[in-house]
């Protein structure tokens, strides 16, 4: 751009502006002056500043250099001094042993007194005035605390005898703490002393923060071992039979040492020692410990294992002892280890169980032997007031073992099931003992060693025992026992029972035998004697099955009646008779039913209901035999296998023998029959017959080819 141009843009001044021009030239004049002048003021301020620093150095410089200088000369000074003090150093030990000689002195007159003070503390604690004797303890330990800082923790002889004295009332707190019981009913301002004394110390030594005498723990370790040394010290150990004596003073004597506790001791101590909850918890751990030392020593009997179960799980904790309403809630120990462990339980369980049942045994064997002694007796059995057969050994069996199960009832359940276990398990030994000693009873009679006067009615007297035993030996049984645990002995019962009457019915077999040695025969055809002495030998055999009680005596008869029936069955059986023709297979039938009659008759007067009886076997024999036609066996023999289930080829052979009128070809049908007819229902069936009776075995020709005897 050109001057001409730029001169057009700058703006031309007024004339008014032209005017002010020079006003405002000095006001800028006066600006700049003031400026200057204020920045040479400035400047010189901080000269002079400068300046005063510059002098204060120097003065400063001036007085370390002073200073320095005294604490040379005051080194030096020093250095002087430290020599002077070495040649002090005796003097200053003469001044602090002067000192000490100036305490001592002072002190000299109750120095003096020390070993008589000493003196009358051990009478004060001799006579048992125990708050002055520890007063007069507390003066003498203070003496020497003085003495302590003038010599510097030097101990002076004249203290020696501080730590005994110390040591002898604390041992005289122990022995007063020991005997508080006593003490609270005849001199409890002793008592009160004692644990007065045993606190006191025990706040005066944790003030001075001295190491703790420990009177108090002394005191009330000193209160459970009176009372343990009281009631359960080493030399009041009940001996062997002594334990329920022993036990039952404790029962008196516990609840009575607590209310002591309660009513004498608490008064005399600090409630925070609870008197009464270490009163009992002490009672309690006592007597615990001292009955694991009465388990640990020697076996203990039967009569003491129980008592001791019986005090400790219902006695102890009971309202005649520990809970007792008169008790507080102090004497609760029922949250404490019990006095007896379960191992303890399981011991004294044990032993109780052992012990009884080994008496049991001897008792029950006493028992059996004095009945066995009377078997051989001249006189008959004894009979009681309805005339039955009678002995007092199922009463007393039955009370020894049934008075041992109730009393365990008073202990505990699972004691009653051990001597429950154990009453069944001796019983049914003594029944197989029993069963044994009628075995050599019955073999010596029959052996003519000992020939017994009695023989049977001594095996019926048996009898009514066993009925004695199994009517009432559900009485053993306690509430809620196992239903099936008397299972064992009713078998044993029963097997007794079977026994008995197997020897009865040998010795009427003995009498009978002979009779029917001639059955059949022809004068058994011809005539009833044969079988009227058998009725007749019965008849008076059976009459003193009068003297056994129901249900043995008809059971006995009903055995009987089918030993009868048997022993007739066998006679036929073994082919002594063959009729030779049609007339006496009619005489063999009408026999049969005569004899059946008879024999009906007989035990029907005896009291034995018809329905049990035997003999109608024998009308079903006489239909085979009085059948007229051979043809129709087969019928009949079939009708005989539906009646009598367990006949048998061998039986059905015999039968057709003693016809003797039937032929190879009849019996051959007849037997098949035997096979082909219809099975006999369950139902149906009736005691066993024909299998307890043996048959000839046929010959082979007589034999079905799938028979047995082929």
């Amino acid at each position: 751009m050109d001057s001409a141009t730029k001169d057009e843009m700058q703006p031309s001044l007024l004339p008014e502006q032209l005017a002010r021009l020079g006003q405002y030239r000095s006001r800028e004049v006066q600006r700049t002056c003031s400026l200057e002048a204020r920045i040479k003021s400035v400047v010189q301020s901080y000269l002079e500043g400068v300046k005063t620093g510059v002098w204060q150095l120097a003065q400063a410089s001036e007085a370390v250099q002073g200073a320095r200088e005294a604490l040379g000369q005051a080194h030096g000074l020093l250095q002087g001094m430290a020599e002077t003090t070495q040649t002090l150093k005796p003097l200053r030990e003469q001044v602090a042993q002067h000192k000490r000689l100036q305490v001592l002195s002072q002190l000299l007159p109750r120095l003096w007194a020390v070993p008589a003070a000493v003196a009358h503390t051990q009478t004060l604690i001799a006579t048992q005035r125990l708050l002055e004797a520890y007063v007069c303890l507390r003066e003498l330990e203070q003496l020497q605390e003085e003495t302590w800082a003038p010599l510097e923790g030097l101990e002076l002889p004249v203290f020696e005898g501080l730590g005994p004295l110390a040591e002898a009332l604390g041992r005289a707190v122990e022995a007063a703490a020991g005997a508080a019981g006593q003490l609270a009913r005849e001199d409890p301002a002793l008592l009160v002393a004692a644990v007065r004394v045993a606190e006191v110390d025990a706040g005066y030594m944790a003030s001075l923060e001295l190491a703790p005498r420990d009177w108090r723990q002394r005191c009330l370790q000193a209160l459970q071992e009176g009372l343990e040394r009281t009631h359960f010290g080493t030399p009041l150990l009940p001996e062997p039979g002594a334990l329920a004596g022993w036990l039952e003073a404790l029962r008196v004597a516990l609840p009575a040492e607590l209310a002591i506790a309660e009513a004498l001791v608490a008064p005399c101590c600090p409630p925070h020692y609870k008197v009464v909850q270490l009163w009992a918890h002490t009672l309690h751990s006592g007597l615990r410990r001292c009955l694991q030392q009465l388990l640990e020593g020697p076996g203990l009997g039967a009569a003491d294992a129980f008592t001791l179960l019986h005090w400790a799980l219902h006695v102890y904790l009971g309202p005649e002892m520990m809970g007792s309403l008169e008790l507080g809630p102090e004497a609760d120990v029922s949250q404490l280890e019990p006095l007896l462990t379960l191992e303890n339980i399981e011991q004294l369980e044990a032993t109780f169980v052992a012990q009884i049942q080994a008496n049991v045994t001897q008792w029950l064997q006493r028992a059996l032997d004095e009945e066995v002694a009377e078997w051989n007796r001249e006189q008959e059995p004894g009979t009681d007031s309805s005339g039955f057969y009678h002995s007092p050994m199922p009463a007393i069996v039955l009370q020894i073992l049934e008075e041992n199960i109730r009393v365990t009832s008073l202990v505990s359940e699972s004691l009653q099931q051990r001597v429950h276990g154990m009453a069944l398990s001796e019983l049914g030994t003594f029944l197989r003992s029993f069963s044994d000693a009628l075995i050599r009873f019955s073999r010596d009679h029959a052996s003519g060693e000992a020939t017994a006067p009695h023989y049977v009615p001594y095996l019926l007297a048996t009898l009514n025992h066993q009925s004695a035993l199994s009517s009432s030996v559900s009485g053993l049984q306690p509430e809620g026992a196992a239903s099936g645990a008397l299972a064992p002995v009713e078998t044993a019962l029963d097997e007794l029972q079977r026994r008995i009457c197997r020897l009865v019915l040998e010795a009427l077999l003995a009498e009978l035998q002979p009779l029917f040695a001639a059955l059949p025969s022809r004068r058994w055809l011809s005539s009833p004697e044969l079988l009227d002495d058998v009725c007749e030998r019965t008849a008076r055999f059976c009459q003193e099955f009068r003297r056994v009680r129901n249900p043995a005596a008809q059971l006995l008869l009903a055995e009987a009646e089918r030993m009868v029936v048997l022993q007739y069955l066998r006679a036929l059986m073994q082919g002594r008779l063959v009729c030779r023709g049609a007339h006496e297979r009619t005489q063999v039938a009408e026999r049969l039913q005569h004899d059946a009659a008879q024999l009906r008759e007989l035990f029907l007067g005896l009291g034995l209901e018809e329905s049990v009886q035997c003999a109608p076997v024998l009308l079903a024999l006489r239909d085979l035999l009085n059948l007229r036609d051979p043809m129709l066996l087969g019928l009949e023999v079939a009708g005989l296998r539906q009646k009598f289930p367990d006949v048998s080829e061998d039986h059905i052979s015999a039968l057709l023998d003693l016809r003797g009128d039937v032929s190879r070809e009849q019996r051959l049908a007849a037997l098949s029959s035997l096979q082909a007819g219809p099975q006999p229902s369950p139902s149906a069936g009736r005691r066993a017959l024909f299998s307890l009776v043996p048959a000839p075995t046929p010959a082979l020709s007589s034999c079905l080819p799938s028979g047995p005897c082929a």
